[in-house]
């Protein structure tokens, strides 16, 4: 049997270190799936929903931050890709999207389920194309599975059912296609104009992200030489809460008092890894260094005098050396105190209603939080349950955290279950969904049917909750 443009691809991703792909089968994704079938190397992991596949894929690529795939049928069959995409691309992971067209010689004729995937998807993804001819295989593919990697976002690549079967003249070995982590780093000179603002300040609050992911002892070191205290946004708390003597609490629109007042009352702002949207809730007239490997996200949210290009392991560890350790402890230690008061009330409120009927939230997530497994992973939907989260899920280093707040969609608890199940090594998940979350999501609620998952529902309503 000759070799096909499906059977590339396949090589391709498997070579690639691929494991599984999350979709549904049909009619234009045959010539895919049967060669998946066939290689028998690569898991197909079914959803029930396209959008649940989507979902699946970027909460895999968010836990792993390796490439994660999902694949789907044309017209209405990817058409339900895109809330999941949309999600992934604003998060930026790592996803690549095989989207089948209808077949190519009736493109342009207004055939059954046309749609223009290539236009379509152009707007939440770093790469988008079409497949004409065989030939631009597996190049294109190629192309698109290293700007996925390399940008941290969302590749389509757009193929026609027929072309999937077609011969792959001229193919040669697989090439492997794998993150390749760059050392980024600002220029000396910006690191020691910033240094030199957070030498001078007295007053230094450090706001962190989730570009901290990997840079934890970074962090910690930083906000030791300049006895700052650390406010992470919602996205950072699973690399920034654990073992943080200099944890302030989150700020935004369901953080805590003490993280407000640690950005009120601070005389120098640093921004680790974060695009934090809320504005009011920064700090005016203080000069701000934000951190980001991503140049183009600085200083959207607030006047930035000092840009860091890099990101935040190799730019901390090359502006550690230029700071002036401080003696002074005084803010650092007046809003810790703020901290310990805050936690104590929210921890009372859930010990207090503990015996409470209906149960309440407070209590039930502190439950949760109890006895949850150390390494797992936490899914919830926006709303009262990401409050719930944020307030009474405490982060260890090993547990997982797929918050998908960028784009804040409600069938994420649910769907998003699908990526860590089969990516984690235990498949252990505990998600919460809302009320809007729950009917949007439900049909992708199934048990896990293979492996050792263990999964735990929370639920949340307005008024009580359900385990």
């Amino acid at each position: 049997m000759a070799t096909t443009v499906a059977d590339v691809m396949v090589a391709t991703l498997r070579a690639s270190g691929v494991q599984r792909i999350y979709g549904i089968p049909g009619d234009s994704l045959n010539g895919f799936t049967d060669s998946l079938r066939r290689d028998g190397t690569i898991a197909w992991e079914h959803v029930r929903h396209e959008e649940a596949a989507a979902f699946a894929a970027a909460a895999e690529a968010a836990l792993t931050g390796e490439l994660a795939v999902c694949a789907a049928s044309c017209g209405p069959g990817n058409l339900h890709l895109i809330n999941g995409l949309f999600d992934a691309n604003r998060s930026s992971v790592p996803v690549l999207a095989i989207a089948a067209h209808i077949p190519a010689e009736e493109i342009g004729g207004e055939y059954f389920q046309e749609t223009h995937p290539q236009e379509l998807f152009r707007e939440c993804s770093v790469y988008c194309e079409l497949i004409s001819t065989p030939e631009q295989m597996p190049r294109i593919l190629q192309v698109a599975m290293r700007t996925a990697l390399a940008r941290g976002g969302v590749a389509v690549v757009v193929v026609p059912g027929g072309t999937f079967l077609d011969e792959a003249r001229g193919a040669t070995a697989p090439v492997p296609i794998r993150a390749t982590p760059p050392v980024v780093r600002p220029s000396d000179a910006s690191l020691v104009d910033a240094a030199s603002v957070l030498n001078e300040a007295s007053a230094v609050t450090i706001l962190a992200g989730a570009g901290c992911a990997g840079a934890h002892d970074q962090l910690i070191a930083l906000a030791g030489a300049l006895k700052a205290p650390v406010v992470h946004a919602f996205r950072g708390k699973e690399s920034v809460e654990y073992d943080n003597p200099y944890d302030v609490g989150m700020t935004g629109l369901i953080g805590f008092p003490s993280g407000y007042r640690a950005m009120e009352h601070c005389d120098a702002l640093i921004m680790l890894g974060t695009d934090f949207p809320y504005r009011p809730f920064l700090p005016e007239g203080v000069p701000v260094i934000q951190v980001d490997v991503r140049g183009e996200r600085i200083g959207r949210r607030v006047p930035v005098a000092f840009p860091l290009v890099g990101t935040v392991r190799d730019t901390v560890d090359a502006l550690l050396p230029l700071l002036v350790a401080k003696d002074d402890s005084s803010h650092l230690d007046r809003m810790t105190a703020h901290y310990r008061r805050a936690r104590a009330r929210l921890d009372k409120l859930a010990h207090d209603r503990r015996n409470d009927s209906p149960l309440h939230p407070q209590f039930v997530a502190a439950t949760v939080d109890r006895l949850a497994a150390a390494d797992a992973v936490f899914t919830f939907d926006v709303g009262a349950p990401s409050i719930w989260a944020a307030r009474y899920l405490r982060m260890n280093g090993t547990a997982g955290w797929s918050d998908r707040s960028a784009t804040a969609p409600w069938p994420t608890p649910c769907r998003t279950r699908s990526g860590p199940r089969p990516a984690t090594p235990a498949g252990r998940s505990s998600r919460c969904p809302g009320t809007a979350g729950w009917p949007c999501c439900s049909a992708s609620s199934s048990p896990c049917g293979s492996g050792a998952c263990r999964s735990r529902w929370w639920c949340s309503t307005t008024a009580r909750w359900r385990s």
